[in-house]
């Protein structure tokens, strides 16, 4: 006699409430809600408003970086902002926020036009490619009359496609990081990055000691990347008519004072602001936090002097 299968799994008492929580999600929701295409942004425009823009982002963390943007005066956007890198980007939500907020065409025409997963006529399909090995004339163009704009988006995992984005299976960690990035970025015509974003978080492992140390060795790697790609500051920059001003760097974090400690000891001392935010889009129960810095002065003994820092 035919017995129906067990479950393979329980679901346990934890596993329903994060399903419990996951339904609560007001971002969850938006997210694998479908709008249709956002509106076009306009060169040097203010992005469309969040309510416009298409909810079918790939990660939940898209609003955090939505909010932040909008909140400090679209930073990602500025007229001297032309090379973007997004660190730890996948599963690509950080990057498809930055390469619509740069006006390329958004996921919906992708994937209307047959260009999505492993097509060959996708011009960002050399997602597994590594640095060395990456043709330089690979590059798709923005949409609109803006610059040309770079968006290089780094994961040690592949990633699809996103128009206008540049992935890369590269581990960021490397000591030869740096300067392959600059390579690319300068067969491009940019020397440096602009912008560098980093929404890395180790798995958590349940051990608060072992999670805070996770989180102190990326911010290391991830400022220690920084000091050989951002954009340093140029002489005259805090005048009218002077030269151009520092990058800047949103980098994630767990509240600690190892982490207070590192932001006093290496990031105010080589950014003129450093800003300590939580977007509501974050978890309220989460000790996550983001510091966006901005003003980069340059890497240490190259003139620097401590920095204004502000906490919001």
């Amino acid at each position: 006699m035919l017995r129906p299968t067990a479950p393979l799994f329980k679901v346990t008492k934890s596993s329903r409430a994060w399903l419990a929580r996951q339904g609560r999600d007001p971002y969850v929701t938006q997210r694998v809600a479908s709008h249709g295409p956002s509106k076009s942004n306009k060169s040097n425009s203010k992005p469309a408003p969040l309510e416009d823009l298409p909810r079918s982002y790939r990660s939940r963390a898209a609003y955090k970086l939505l909010e932040l943007d909008d909140k400090y005066h679209q930073f990602l956007t500025k007229p001297s902002v032309r090379a973007v890198v997004d660190l730890g980007a996948a599963p690509g939500g950080w990057s498809q926020v930055v390469a619509e907020r740069h006006g390329f065409s958004t996921g919906w025409d992708f994937e209307e036009k047959g260009m999505g997963r492993g097509d060959p006529s996708s011009p960002s399909d050399d997602w597994s490619s590594s640095p060395s090995s990456l043709p330089q004339d690979t590059f798709p163009e923005p949409n609109t009359s803006r610059e040309q704009s770079t968006i290089l988006a780094l994961d040690i995992l592949p990633m699809l496609p996103i128009p206008g984005v540049h992935s890369l299976t590269f581990d960021f960690l490397r000591p030869d990081a740096p300067a392959a990035l600059r390579s690319l970025l300068s067969a491009r015509g940019h020397d440096y990055a602009d912008v560098v974003l980093s929404d890395i978080a180790a798995n958590m492992s349940g051990n608060r000691t072992r999670d805070v140390e996770s989180s102190l060795d990326i911010c290391r790697g991830v400022y220690e990347f920084c000091l050989g790609v951002l954009r340093p500051e140029e002489p005259g920059c805090d005048r009218p008519g002077g030269g151009r001003k520092g990058g800047a760097l949103l980098i994630k974090h767990f509240n600690h004072p190892l982490l207070t400690e590192f932001r006093r000891e290496h990031l105010e001392p080589q950014f003129r602001n450093v800003y300590y935010v939580k977007p509501d889009a974050s978890r309220s129960d989460s000790s996550e936090g983001y510091w966006l810095c901005r003003g980069f002065r340059g890497p240490p003994g190259s003139g620097s002097s401590r920095a204004f820092s502000t906490n919001i």
